[in-house]
């Protein structure tokens, strides 16, 4: 089975990534490989292909363990086939289309009213009077995915007056508590 597997230099040469990767990559669960009589990491063909995938999907900002468990969706006893990866890509398109949308968004509206708060732009005075866009939660709301339009469906609570304590003249007492 030697003459089959690749040692982890030329493993990590085709990959672009450094040997030290692969290491931290089986240590994390992501990949495995077998010994060689002289104790050598040896690795499967099919690695190539799934380091192909940890690399692009932690390029798109998916973490270590979201990968982790893509990868444990995979058959263990035998190479993945074109059905296991489309099984896998269908999994991850809901995840991928909304990242797609919100770099999209980040590339057409940063330079207008994002919903930030920061309200330095002109524009903000139309689409954000006030920081209304707060109320629709934390951060570039607008980026986030709200629009000006969704401040129109939100009943805004009526400012709260702040109450003034009461004056304790000559002979006044303070209420009881």
């Amino acid at each position: 089975m030697e003459s089959a597997s690749i040692p982890i230099g030329e493993v990590a040469s085709r990959a672009g990534i450094p040997a030290s990767a692969l290491r931290f990559y089986e240590a994390e669960g992501l990949i495995h490989s077998e010994r060689s009589s002289g104790g050598q990491r040896r690795f499967h063909r099919e690695i190539l292909r799934r380091l192909a995938f940890i690399r692009i999907a932690q390029r798109v900002g998916l973490t270590l363990p979201e990968i982790r468990d893509a990868l444990a969706k995979l058959p263990a006893s035998r190479t993945p086939t074109k059905a296991d990866w489309a099984q896998l890509s269908r999994s991850w398109r809901p995840r991928l289309d909304a990242q797609i949308a919100t770099l999209e968004r980040l590339r057409d509206r940063l330079t207008s009213c994002i919903g930030c708060g920061c309200l330095s732009l002109q524009a903000c005075a139309l689409y954000n009077p006030s920081d209304a866009a707060a109320t629709l939660g934390t951060g570039p709301r607008y980026l986030l995915g709200n629009d000006p339009g969704d401040l129109a469906e939100r009943v805004p609570e009526p400012p709260r007056r702040p109450r003034r304590p009461r004056r304790r003249g000559p002979g006044r007492r303070a209420p009881p508590r």
